[in-house]
């Protein structure tokens, strides 16, 4: 056999406890050919055979993103980038420069301020000040709230309010003008459309395709911002993902990049089932796998939430938010909707995943896989909870027991990456830290790990994650301290994100026979400090035997 390509010169982490460490890797087509000696991997060499030399660094499969939204963060990358700003002066600056240099944008877009901005006024009063004259908006950096000023409200039609199911709001001021808070994506929509962004998140709002279908210009539009989140994550290391969001739709935009051999790396896209529907929708679900499953682009899943996020105290939790006597928001599911929905979904043979953060919500999610497979067996497909922010302590061994796999985002801990440790742990409540971002205890559970970016939530950088991972402090001297091991974090952006999607038999390793999946990074990521490994970068990204990023 002669090896089409070769990588030597590095430290080759397999992820394969059997042999987790090697010197060499040869590809042969779309697959890993050997794994192994330099000597033994040279001897595959022919005239033909492409090289790289890895220089010492670190040589990984490629990076299987558990948890991102790439329609949606291909599309924001466009709008100003405000990364956890918290001085209004200076956001107000940067905005103006942002809108002035884009006089014909229908809406002004900004990504990602510090919640604290609107912490003692109304946001609407805020923005008004930044931008008086032109529709301003704002993302919270959980895509859970987005925040606008009056021109804005007033165009798109909710300045006096707008009916929406439980669970989406828009918050109304004394006035009886809506305040500019609008909490989740029945409230914010129509802000969105002034610009053009509703239909990305049509797949995390609605469920549903556009209607009417896009015109060929503004398809080739989606196209470009699909393309732009493409080129995002390949540049971090990323080979696989699982987009969280999703519809036809998205499923039929990416066939179209494939066709015109674009599509540099491997998608699952959802059917995303939202409490509006009928069961009849789970139909799509299963046309929607019938017609994409391979290795390239695949659905096969069902994503729901079963609550909004603790920093808008929108997570449906056990005890009474500090400060509002009875108040713990509820489960966007009923307990028996949702067990007779997980029965009927495992029973069609597709995973289930689901956004659960508060400690009520987890369990009502458990409750209706525990029905699931009591129903259907124990042999059904990995179901999955995404987040689990706040776990009730009997809850903890549930997980493990019903072998769901617990998504986790290391970047969305408080004090990590930056992230404020308030609102979100004034939200918990102080007697329920320990209880709180728990990963120890999940492991520990016997629960899978997969650990994820949830990009544009959080930045789509595997390294970041892994720093977040690995460096994460303890809140308090009573609060154990919950961060993984270098192996395991790279464990859960590899292996463990195979594992969660069912193709760990193809990928997430390195390994003979499997795909041809790697990631060369600039380092050895094992003796550089803790701290170092939020400045090393991704120098090569070979998906399928194809170098997509960073050629030599």
């Amino acid at each position: 056999m002669t090896a089409d390509l070769i990588i030597t010169g590095g430290k080759v982490l397999t992820m394969e406890p059997d042999s987790p460490r090697a010197e060499a890797v040869a590809v042969q087509g779309d697959l890993i050919a050997a794994v192994g000696s330099a000597q033994d991997i040279e001897a595959l060499a022919g005239p033909d055979t492409q090289r790289i030399d890895a220089k010492g660094a670190t040589v990984l499969p490629g990076f299987v993103e558990s948890h991102l939204h790439l329609f949606i963060g291909g599309c924001e990358l466009q709008n100003l980038q405000l990364d956890g700003a918290t001085d209004p002066a200076e956001i107000g600056e940067r905005v103006r420069a942002f809108a002035a240099e884009r006089p014909d944008l229908p809406l002004v877009m900004a990504q990602s301020p510090d919640y604290s901005v609107f912490a003692e006024e109304a946001p609407r009063a805020v923005l008004d000040r930044m931008l008086p004259d032109r529709p301003l908006a704002m993302m919270a950096h959980d895509h859970h709230t987005v925040w606008a000023n009056t021109r804005a409200l007033e165009v798109a039609g909710v300045l006096h309010g707008r009916e929406t199911p439980p669970g989406h709001e828009v918050v109304m001021g004394e006035d009886g003008l809506a305040n500019g808070a609008l909490l989740e994506p029945e409230a914010f929509s129509p802000v969105l459309r002034l610009g053009g962004q509703e239909r990305v998140i049509l797949g995390l709002t609605t469920g549903r395709d556009p209607d009417p279908w896009p015109d060929a210009d503004a398809r080739e539009g989606d196209l470009e911002h699909l393309r732009r989140g493409l080129a995002h994550a390949a540049r971090h290391g990323i080979t696989s993902m699982v987009n969280m969001d999703g519809n036809t739709y998205l499923l039929e935009l990416l066939s179209e990049l494939r066709e015109r051999g674009e599509l540099a790396m491997r998608v699952r896209v959802p059917f995303h089932f939202v409490p509006e529907m009928e069961l009849a929708d789970l139909e799509t679900a299963k046309a929607m796998h019938e017609k994409w499953n391979d290795e390239w682009l695949t659905s096969g899943f069902v994503k729901m939430f079963m609550d909004g996020v603790i920093d808008s105290r929108t997570a449906f939790v056990k005890n009474d938010y500090p400060g509002q006597p009875g108040y713990r928001s509820h489960g966007r599911f009923s307990v028996e909707r949702f067990a007779d929905l997980a029965t009927r979904i495992d029973a069609m043979g597709l995973q289930i995943a689901v956004h659960s953060i508060g400690d009520a919500a987890t369990e009502r999610v458990l409750d209706g896989y525990a029905a699931a497979r009591k129903a259907n067996g124990m042999d059904g497909p990995r179901h999955r909870i995404e987040h689990l922010e706040l776990v009730d302590p009997e809850d903890f061994a549930r997980l493990g027991e019903l072998g769901i796999t617990a998504s986790i985002q290391p970047p969305h801990a408080p004090g990590c990456s930056g992230l404020p440790l308030e609102p979100t742990l004034g939200n918990i409540g102080r007697d329920r830290w320990a209880d709180a971002f728990a990963w120890q205890r999940l492991a520990e559970a016997g629960a899978p790990i997969a650990l994820a970016s949830d990009w544009p939530v959080s930045d789509i950088s595997i390294l970041r994650g892994l720093h977040a991972a690995t460096t994460r402090e303890a809140w308090a001297e009573d609060v154990p301290n919950h961060r993984f091991t270098l192996q395991a974090a790279l464990a859960g952006y590899t292996i463990g994100g195979a594992y969660a999607e069912g193709t760990e038999a193809i990928k997430g390793s390195l390994k003979p026979g499997k795909l041809a999946d790697i990631v060369l990074l600039d380092r050895d990521i094992e003796a550089a400090p803790p701290d170092d490994l939020e400045n090393a970068q991704v120098s090569v990204t070979i998906c399928g035997g194809r170098i997509s990023y960073g050629a030599p």
